[in-house]
C-alpha cells in the first residue's frame, strides 16, 4: 500500500517543500550525473549565511569508490542498514573559525541553511536526500584530513527513491507511514506585549 508523503500543511505549500521527505527506501542501481551533483552543489553554494562567510564545506564519495565505503563504515549501524544503496555521500562540514582566527558563531546555521537548498533542489531533480545525524565524526574527520576548525555536522544519503527497496520490516513500516510534525502552535513562542 502506498502512503502519500506529501506534507499537510495549513496553507499550501509549494510542491517541491510539500512532498520533501527523507526515504531509507533507496535504487542502488542509479547513478547520480555529473550536472545533478553539481546542480546539488550549486544549490548549496547559494544560500545566505552571515556576512557572506560561505562557512559550509562538502566531501563527495560516489557509490562503488573506496571514499563511499569509508563514510559508509563510519555511519552508525542502523544507518549501514540501508545507506549502503545511496548514488553518493555528501559529508557537510563547518568552518567554526575564520581564517583570521575569529569565531564564525553562525556556521552550523548557516551549513544547515545550505543543506535545505541541496535538498529542495534535490526534489526538482527527482532525487531524494536522507540527513544522517548518526555517524562518528572523529572518524570522518581524521578521513577527511580536515582541520580543527572545520567540523562534520551531517552525511546526506544521496539517491533515487526506490518504494520496492528490501529494508528491515521496522523500516520498511516507516517508509509506510504519514508525516507528522508538530501542530504550527505548538512551535509559536508568544511575544509578550509591550508596554
Amino acid at each position: 500500500m502506498t502512503v502519500s508523503k506529501t506534507a499537510v500543511t495549513a496553507v499550501p505549500l509549494h510542491p517541491l517543500l510539500a512532498g520533501r521527505w527523507s526515504p531509507r527506501g533507496l535504487d542502488a542501481a542509479h547513478e547520480l550525473t555529473e550536472e545533478q551533483l553539481t546542480a546539488l552543489l550549486e544549490a548549496a553554494r547559494w544560500a545566505p549565511s552571515a556576512n557572506n562567510t560561505q562557512p559550509w564545506r562538502f566531501a563527495v564519495a560516489r557509490r562503488g569508490t573506496a571514499a563511499f565505503a569509508a563514510v559508509r563504515d563510519a555511519l552508525a549501524p542502523g544507518n549501514q542498514l540501508w545507506a549502503h544503496a545511496a548514488s553518493a555521500f555528501v559529508v557537510v562540514a563547518a568552518e567554526t573559525t575564520g581564517p583570521d582566527g575569529a569565531p564564525r558563531p553562525w556556521a552550523v546555521y548557516d551549513a544547515g541553511q545550505a543543506v535545505a537548498h541541496l535538498t529542495v533542489q534535490a526534489e526538482h531533480e527527482e532525487l531524494a536526500v536522507h540527513q544522517l545525524g548518526g555517524f562518528d565524526r572523529d572518524r570522518i574527520a581524521a578521513l577527511l584530513d580536515l582541520p580543527a576548525a572545520v567540523v562534520p555536522l551531517v552525511v546526506l544519503a544521496v539517491g533515487r527513491r526506490d518504494a520496492a527497496a528490501e529494508l528491515p520490516e521496522a523500516l520498511a513500516a516507516r517508509e509506510r507511514t504519514p508525516r507528522e510534525r508538530l501542530p504550527l502552535d505548538s512551535l509559536l513562542i508568544p511575544v509578550p506585549e509591550q508596554a
